[in-house]
């Protein structure tokens, strides 16, 4: 195991639909590495390179703190983090490096079934659930619309039938879930996929050369 000082941090999720995909992908980059079964962190043998795996919102702040010095999570964490930090007066948290070619999915509106809401130009005054609040939030004023937003952390397609949201905006991907639950796609706000970043901090030079040859093999 490579043991310098100037070890190259790079945050993914934990667990999740992107995971083994990112795992993949540096191994594919040559990277070796070594992790316990329950170890968050995987250690480079053959790269100064450290593998963090954590929550993937967590990655974004992880990136604009320079804990890590890239990170690989989707584009729809990466926007609700950006509008976040926007919010407090921060503009660029993290460089966004390159698109990957993996984690496709869609942030889209959804309807119940025989619902009298088909369409986004009907949410005026209405309740939508979601998990991406200031994503959704800035559709809703980009298309000056005034409806109340309600944030849940998980299982946004029950809430209609909790009585807790007319419409839900949630990731897509195949629409099995949307209708095991009875509700009809609507409009898509949001294209996501994987994404790699990079912090806004400048790479002190004995990190650079393994920084730029990691981000060569990863495009």
């Amino acid at each position: 195991m490579i043991q310098t000082q100037a070890r190259i941090k790079v945050a993914i999720q934990k667990n999740g639909r992107l995971t083994e995909h990112c795992l993949e992908l540096l191994q594919q980059c040559g990277l070796k590495y070594s992790r316990g079964r329950d170890q968050l962190i995987g250690y480079g043998e053959n790269m100064p390179v450290d593998i963090l795996l954590v929550r993937d919102d967590d990655i974004p702040g992880l990136v604009r703190d320079d804990v890590c010095d890239l990170g690989i999570c989707g584009f729809n964490v990466l926007e609700e983090k950006r509008l976040a930090f926007a919010s407090k007066g921060i503009s660029k948290p993290f460089k966004l490096l390159q698109k990957l070619d993996y984690g496709q999915c869609r942030l889209a509106f959804a309807y119940p079934e025989g619902s009298n809401l088909s369409d986004a130009s009907q949410l005026n005054g209405e309740t939508i659930a979601t998990s991406y609040p200031r994503i959704v939030e800035d559709y809703l004023k980009r298309h000056k619309l005034k409806a109340s937003v309600v944030e849940f952390s998980g299982a946004v397609e029950i809430a209609p039938s909790l009585g807790r949201a007319q419409v839900i905006c949630d990731l897509v991907s195949t629409g099995a879930t949307l209708a095991a639950n009875r509700l009809v796609e609507g409009e898509t706000i949001l294209q996501s996929v994987a994404c790699l970043v990079q912090t806004p901090i400048d790479i002190p030079p004995e990190k650079t050369e393994w920084v730029n040859r990691l981000v060569e093999r990863i495009a």
